[in-house]
């Protein structure tokens, strides 16, 4: 394995903007609309993506239940955190190329800091 697509990965994570700290989690949880064909925030409900319920400080591809993660997702050493959420939800294949989420990613800063918050309240 190359280390440069690693290194690229670790420096958006690292270099994520700030947004989620003024996050709406009322308008999160209606941006989250789009997400709910794949994920769940109830515990143990999974989807063609796992349950967020509890994403935050769990390491990645962990999720009680799901067995479906690639395994760049379970070998890429992320524990969720608001930078690396908002890394992820911009650019998913950017952070973790082989991820299995077929979506493109959230554009907007603001959108993105809406979903953190909404999930770190979907607790």
């Amino acid at each position: 394995m190359k280390a440069f697509p690693w290194m690229a990965v670790l420096a958006a994570l690292t270099l994520a903007p700030a947004a989620h700290a003024s996050g709406d989690a009322a308008a999160g949880e209606k941006a989250f609309r789009q997400c709910k064909s794949c994920h769940a925030t109830e515990p143990g409900k999974h989807r063609v993506g796992p349950s967020l319920h509890g994403v935050f400080q769990r390491p990645a591809g962990s999720a009680e239940g799901f067995a479906n993660y690639s395994d760049g997702m379970k070998a890429s050493g992320i524990v969720w955190d608001e930078a690396k959420l908002d890394a992820f939800l911009s650019n998913p294949k950017g952070i973790i190329p082989d991820s299995r989420m077929a979506f493109a990613g959230v554009g907007s800063p603001e959108d993105r800091a809406n979903l953190i918050a909404f999930l770190k309240s979907a607790k």
